[in-house]
């Protein structure tokens, strides 16, 4: 990274929720430095001592077994295994059991010191052999390594860690309250850090705040701060030292950065939550539906099947409304998984619009699971089904559900009498019986499909339709598909499940992904709402592009632009569309230019597409804007033309001098695309106005129609002479 060939020691300290172990592993990688993780030291002498039977409330003995037990650390960023007595125990040490039992070993006062002393040596071994090392956990910056190259504070607010611990609690199946999740994050910063408060940074260590921050992000502020870290001089006067100096951390800057290129896959290995997001297009997957009345446990199979709470559950029936596909496996097989509505006879208003969308999946599927309450028994609409199923001609497996335990199998034996052969008896909440089922699905399931739509690693561009509640989001979907691919209803909140859908516009294939709407805050909704915004989240995520909806016909209201605001902020390409555009009058079209001007103010830079969903209206002008935002997102601006931009601003317009002091801008970068990202290094603070400048400048200069622009600014002040 510089001139100097001395091994480089990176410390990250940080909370939990903060990022700091997928921030370090990635900085790692990118750099081609060893990784350690100083805390899974505390878990593996926490597992250590379990296994031996060795009490972690015997504080001498567990002191006695940090000195000695056989550990060993991977220091491979995208796989840093941890082997304690040649057994790999990387996952073991990260399950509830360890989890649970870590608290006291990491607390006892003479596990530290032992432990910090072991830390040090690790970090020195793995710097020396990989020409630098980057290490987290706690007290690392304080304690372990008070003298590292880079010393950083990764931190974030309150609700942004809660947010992430909220994903990671839905990912891994669990069920938590706020006010709990909330005691356990804020009791975590208690007991995690001897030293200082998370909240600020301890002299001469840098904060990062990446509440705001995607992970590229986040990478690339780190790496940046490794760039400009003080360097030994190279120079004989003053001016040359800083000149070559300046030139020094350009070009480790254009070296760290420029070359940290993350694919999905690299995404993937770096963030293992993310693994489930990687699908390899082996062929059409067969396609199984899952279907039944309302309230029977599907989502809750749905979910056992994925391993993960993916579906949205709650304990009321007719959560789910719409037909939503996943990405599943069971004994090395692929297939995709379709979770349905509730099926009702003589269902009328939006329930009789949820059961087609369950006769439609049925048709578009190879296979049925078929859930039944075994507790209730078989009733008339689960006769109903039936009827529906072997006019269908598909294989059907009958899954006995809420089968808690053998007491149970009796009430799921009194189902052979449907005629669907054997009932499979499950217990979707706990997982009993469910592999059996699944196995005698993968017996009925063909290894490929005619009917299996492409997956997310197809390579069509993914565009989210995202709004408040009850603009037209799902009537657009509809009107693109030309068929009622989802339900359509007047009640606000119809839509729960992200949907995907494969649609042809302009000529050519995209993946269009309806959204639950966006209510006020996500933390003042309850239940399945809850869970629903936690999904169009992470859609939003996923995508490349949104689709704003308006709704024309209303004043533009203050979740409008909260939902701007949240696209921007996931950092994703913008398109404007103002909906039921043909019911306006020249009225009302007067005042909703009105209030653009004055609402959407700082997002000029959107293509506008005033359309009408229920009618198709000038739909076809959606792809021109996708278009113009994609490329926008995508743009990279070669670092030569930038500086010799920014040296054109500089001259033209510099920095207003602030207590007699003008800053002033060194050299800026492009540290990554989707969206642009610059990072510009400056000799002292560059006030928001003027980075708003900057951006306006950009915009003018470059285009970036249609996407966010983030400008980050390092300062770097004139070192003193050191000579």
């Amino acid at each position: 990274m510089t001139a100097s060939s001395s091994p480089v020691t990176i410390a990250v300290d940080g909370p939990s929720g903060s990022g700091k172990s997928s921030v370090s592993r990635a900085v790692a990688a990118a750099l081609g430095f060893g990784y350690l993780d100083t805390g899974a030291m505390y878990r593996a002498l926490t597992w250590w001592c379990l296994d031996q039977g060795i009490d972690t409330a015997d504080l001498p003995a567990v002191a006695r077994a940090a000195e000695t037990f056989p550990l060993e650390q991977g220091s491979d960023p995208k796989a840093p295994a941890v082997t304690v007595g040649g057994a790999d125990v990387s996952d073991e040490i990260r399950s509830t059991r360890i989890t649970g039992a870590v608290t006291a070993v990491a607390t006892n006062p003479d596990v530290r010191p032992v432990l910090q002393r072991r830390q040090r040596e690790a970090m020195a071994e793995i710097a020396a052999r990989t020409g630098g090392v980057v290490a987290e956990g706690r007290d690392i910056t304080t304690v372990v390594a008070p003298d590292a190259d880079v010393r950083v504070l990764i931190t974030a607010s309150e609700e942004a860690r809660l947010r992430r611990r909220s994903g990671d609690v839905a990912a891994a199946g669990e069920e938590v309250d706020a006010a709990t999740l909330r005691a356990q994050v804020l009791d975590r910063d208690a007991a995690d850090s001897a030293v200082s408060s998370f909240l600020t940074a301890s002299e001469g260590v840098a904060t990062l705040d990446t509440s705001e921050l995607s992970f590229e992000d986040s990478v690339a502020a780190v790496l940046a701060l490794v760039a400009s870290r003080p360097t030994a001089p190279v120079g004989t006067a003053a001016e040359d030292d800083e000149a070559e100096d300046d030139e020094a951390v350009e070009r480790a800057l254009r070296a760290g950065l420029e070359e940290f290129e993350l694919d999905e896959t690299d995404l993937a290995l770096l963030q293992p939550d993310e693994v489930r997001d990687v699908w390899e297009e082996d062929g059409p997957h067969p396609v199984v539906a899952v279907v039944g009345r309302p309230n029977v446990g599907k989502s809750t199979l749905v979910n056992r099947v994925l391993r993960r709470r993916e579906a949205v559950v709650e304990d009321v029936p007719g959560v789910t409304r719409d037909r939503v596909s996943y990405d599943a496996e069971w004994a090395g097989r692929r297939f995709t998984l379709v979770d349905t509505g509730g099926w009702e006879i003589d269902a009328t208003g939006i329930h009789l619009r949820v059961a087609e969308q369950a006769e439609v999946a049925i048709e578009l599927a190879d296979a049925v699971l078929f859930v039944v309450d075994s507790k209730v028994g078989a009733t008339d609409d689960d006769e109903a089904v039936v009827k529906l199923l072997r006019r269908s001609g598909k294989p059907v497996v009958l899954v006995a559900n809420k089968v808690d335990d053998q007491r149970g199998e009796s009430d799921a034996a009194a189902l052979w009498n449907l005629g669907l052969g054997q009932p499979w008896p499950v217990s979707a909440l706990h997982g009993r019986g469910s592999g059996d089922a699944l196995d005698a699905l993968l017996d009925v399931l063909p290894e490929k499909s005619a009917v299996a739509p492409a997956g997310p690693g197809d390579g069509l561009r993914r565009v989210a339709l995202v709004g408040r509640p009850n603009v037209g989001k799902s009537s657009l979907l509809n009107k693109l598909v030309g068929s009622e691919r989802v339900v359509v209803d007047s009640v606000a909140g119809t839509t729960r499940d992200p949907v995907d859908e494969v649609i042809d516009l302009g000529g050519r294939s995209w993946r269009f992904v309806d959204t639950a709407g966006i209510r006020r805050r996500v933390h003042q909704t309850r239940g399945a709402d809850f869970y629903a915004s936690l999904r169009t989240q992470t859609a939003l995520e996923k995508a490349e592009v949104a689709v704003v909806l308006i709704d024309a016909e209303q004043s533009i209201a203050e979740q409008d632009i909260r939902v701007v605001s949240q696209v921007i902020e996931a950092g994703r390409a913008l398109v404007l569309a103002f909906n039921k555009w043909d019911l306006l009058d020249e009225e009302r079209r007067y005042y909703l230019e009105r209030e653009i001007e004055r609402e959407l103010v700082q997002t000029t830079w959107a293509p506008r597409v005033n359309i009408s969903a229920r009618t198709g209206r000038h739909v076809d002008k959606l792809v021109p804007a996708l278009d113009t935002a994609l490329a926008s997102w995508d743009a990279r601006i070669p670092t030569a033309r930038l500086n010799a931009f920014l040296g054109e601003i500089v001259a033209a317009h510099p920095h207003p001098v602030r207590s007699g002091k003008q800053p002033r801008i060194l050299f800026g970068t492009q540290a990554g695309t989707r969206p642009p990202r610059f990072v510009i290094f400056a000799s002292g603070f560059i006030e928001a106005g003027y980075r708003r400048f900057i951006e306006r400048r950009l915009r003018e200069e470059f285009g970036f129609e249609g996407t966010p622009i983030e400008i980050s600014v390092r300062v770097r002040e004139k070192r003193r002479d050191r000579r």
